[in-house]
């Protein structure tokens, strides 16, 4: 009986008014200056029913009862407009609206009842407003993750949210221009994310979202996703050089080399480039040097079809003083800029190939197809325990790599009527091969190999097809659903055991995705995300036979509430609630492989974006989260490195007058290094600023890192290790210093 109760009431949703006369509406939003077509508008009618534009910049609203009414398109980073349109029985209207950049105003931010957490409107402000001064900082963008530097700045940054140590990426998913950034079975660690070949300036779109809620994304996107999205078009080119203290430079460029514009074309190929170097402010100089180069063309072919080709290198070496040991320190052996062996460091590179096009058919299903190539070497020195394991050669590791990946993804979707409800499918497949090739961990120094602890070839495959649906069931409900598989093929050829063929271990995984949102208006909305993400492990796993292990599940849990209780404040928070699998580890560094137990974690996020005049912005994010071991005793079951408390903030001012500055805070409270919670990692609160000016084509840039001069420390490890003169190793915090107050001037070329 309750089951058809509840059949009845859900046709009923969808079939009410299904007979009425009414109306639809569909149109394209337009950026006026470069006549492409603009993704992610939103456009409201009658109060709660609207729609967004999708990537060929098209909506449609459907069952409008006839009438007069105002149609509003938004987006941010551009000037509302208000449209008038006549509603006709039984009738299409169409509008064509073309919107024009305009400073950035939080009274033209709507809540966007379409999207499953709305985080998006919070990532499109920052982008706006925050000044991303280095590669680091675009990784700062999205709240409550924070990030640590400690290999002499060429090695892929420490992640941490949401209670994980994420490591250099193992539970978050990065792309770029839709590339994967990670790195699986990697030399160093699973799911390393070097990001250092993105160009900051090139940035146009950050997206992300945190949990495993998104059918579309699979591997190692747990904690969240991050999607970083380059300019398709430059409005100027411009030539930028920086320069700053501890012998710090910079160059970077960005030129428009062909760009022609017709009624219904729009081609562009520019190239971006950067060169980077400093000493760093280490005793020993870090002598780093990474040199970037990208170039895109983007042809957009009436507003049916774009085709996207973009290409980009980087090469990076650089010295590193490693980590060092407290006791080193208070006994006056070195100071905290000192290094027990500092000739740690690496070498670094990478080149990527990628293929995009998009297309809208006739039937009114939109496709894209993604084909992509990346050439990647890695070649790292690191002595995390100096003389523990050889008193007499010290304990400096190699670790190293060749790889190539190939990737293609397709999707393919349409917008269709369920009754007189909008309804949206989705369907998505593809695969990506790496085949890395002398993988290896040895016991070598910058003069002499001593020998090898692990060598071999790794073959990786991954293949998905993921089907994902949304369905508007009123004009306050939507509901989505999704559901994804994944089939991994792991084969390694291991050269220490002679081997001579690949072992080989198949494994699949679905993940299903449940999500439900509220939205009475457009100054609230409620949702609820349900999903089972997962992250796979180091093909080398398999040696330890636990291949049952190696595709290990999160189920997560979102509620939440977005709000916009004044024209200008944004406010969101949810609780969360995270539960991780049981799972086996292979340990880069050591080169073992160690269980890893039940986990869970759970937590609140909060943000506010407010805007308190025409110039002057305000930003918080507060993240609070308890991170535990399942099936440990009390007292043992902390999550080492996992952040309970951080908070960042600050103000931005952008004038009419050229003038643009921002004064930031970033606060990490101290947490457990250890599972006892016995050792613990030293929290740090620190106060950026930056300044710019703009002068008809110049502007005039200052910024100021660490404004108090804090003594913080950036990673932290509980590491046994032996000095040389040591009987005995000594088990305590060691950790890399961070950077004292560091000034940098600027001033680029605009034309």
């Amino acid at each position: 009986m309750a089951t058809k109760l509840f059949l009845i009431l859900f046709i009923s949703i969808l079939s009410v008014d299904s007979f009425s006369q009414k109306g639809n509406i569909e149109g394209l939003i337009t950026d006026a200056d470069s006549r492409t077509p603009l993704n992610g508008a939103t456009i409201n009618i009658a109060g709660n029913k609207g729609d967004n534009s999708d990537m060929f910049g098209k909506f449609s609203i459907p069952a409008v009862n006839p009438g007069s009414y105002e149609i509003i398109v938004s987006h941010v980073g551009y000037k509302t407009e208000i449209i008038p349109v006549e509603i006709k029985p039984n009738l299409i209207s169409s509008i064509n609206v073309n919107l024009r950049k305009s400073n950035l105003d939080l009274s033209e931010v709507r809540v966007d009842s379409k999207k499953s957490s709305g985080i998006s409107n919070i990532g499109a402000v920052d982008i706006r407003l925050r000044p991303v001064n280095n590669s680091q900082d675009v990784l700062r963008i999205i709240p409550g993750l924070f990030i640590a530097q400690h290999a002499g700045g060429g090695k892929a940054e420490q992640i941490f949210l949401r209670g994980f140590d994420i490591d250099h990426g193992t539970d978050i998913a990065i792309t770029v221009d839709g590339m994967p950034v990670n790195m699986v079975s990697h030399a160093h660690g699973q799911g390393y994310a070097d990001l250092h070949f993105l160009i900051p300036e090139t940035v146009e779109k950050v997206g992300f979202d945190k949990g495993p809620y998104f059918t579309g994304k699979g591997n190692l996107a747990t904690s969240a996703y991050v999607d970083f999205s380059t300019k398709d078009f430059l409005d100027n080119n411009i030539i930028k050089v920086e320069a700053g203290q501890f012998n710090t430079q910079r160059l970077m460029g960005m030129v428009k080399l062909f760009n022609k514009t017709t009624e219904k074309h729009r081609q562009q190929f520019y190239v971006a480039s950067e060169y980077s170097s400093t000493d760093g402010y280490f005793e020993s100089p870090q002598d780093f040097h990474r040199f970037n180069l990208m170039g895109k063309y983007n042809a957009w072919f009436g507003n049916q079809s774009q085709l996207t080709i973009t290409a980009s290198t980087f090469d990076s070496k650089w010295l590193a003083s490693g980590q060092v040991p407290d006791r080193a320190i208070r006994a006056g052996i070195i100071n905290r800029f000192g290094a027990i062996d500092n000739t740690e460091g690496g070498n670094t590179s990478r080149t990527n190939v990628s293929v995009k096009f998009n297309k809208q058919w006739k039937s009114n299903w939109k496709t894209t197809d993604q084909l992509y190539f990346s050439r990647y070497k890695f070649n790292l020195y690191s002595n995390f325990t100096f003389f523990l394991d050889d008193a007499m050669n010290g304990d400096m590791i190699q670790q190293q790599e060749t790889r190539n990946i190939f990737g293609y993804t397709t999707t393919a979707g349409k917008s269709y009527l369920l009754g007189n409800k909008k309804a949206i499918i989705d369907f998505g497949a593809g695969f990506r091969y790496d085949d890395v090739m002398d993988i290896e961990l040895a016991k070598a120094n910058r003069t002499t190999f001593y020998n090898s602890i692990q060598k071999g070839d790794v073959k990786e495959l991954n293949s998905f097809l993921y089907v994902n649906q949304n369905i508007e069931l009123s004009d306050k409900f939507s509901l989505n659903t999704g559901l994804r598989y994944d089939h991994f093929i792991f084969k390694y050829k291991d050269e220490l055991a002679g081997a001579t063929d690949f072992s080989k271990q198949k494994k699949g995984t679905v993940s299903p995705k449940l999500n439900i949102s509220y939205s009475p208006n457009q100054k609230v909305k409620l949702y609820l995300n349900n999903g089972i993400g997962f992250h796979s492990n180091d093909t080398r796993v398999i040696l330890n036979n636990a291949a049952e292990d190696i595709l290990p599940k999160v189920f997560g849990s979102d509620l939440g509430v977005i709000l916009k209780p004044t024209k200008n404040l944004i406010l969101k928070t949810a609780l969360w609630h995270l539960y991780s699998e049981q799972e086996f580890v292979y340990v880069g560094d050591a080169g073992v492989v160690e269980p890893s137990g039940k986990s869970r974690r759970m937590g609140i996020d909060f943000s506010a974006r407010y805007q308190f005049n025409k110039w002057l912005f305000g930003d918080l994010d507060v993240n609070l989260t308890k991170a535990r071991a399942i099936g440990e005793a009390k007292g043992e079951n902390f999550i080492p490195l996992a952040p309970a408390f951080t908070s960042i903030g600050g103000l931005t001012a952008k004038t009419k007058d050229g003038f643009s500055g921002s004064l930031r805070y970033r606060f990490i409270d101290s947490r457990p290094a250890n599972e006892t919670n016995s050792v613990r990692a030293d929290g740090y609160i620190l106060i950026d600023m930056v300044a710019a000016y703009r002068l008809k084509k110049f502007e005039f840039t200052l910024s100021l890192e660490n404004l108090l001069n804090r003594e913080w420390r950036e990673a932290q490890f509980d590491t046994e290790s032996r000095l040389q003169f040591e009987p005995n190793p000594v088990s305590e915090i060691h950790y890399t210093p961070g950077s004292p107050r560091f000034f940098k001037a600027g001033v680029s070329f605009i034309f």
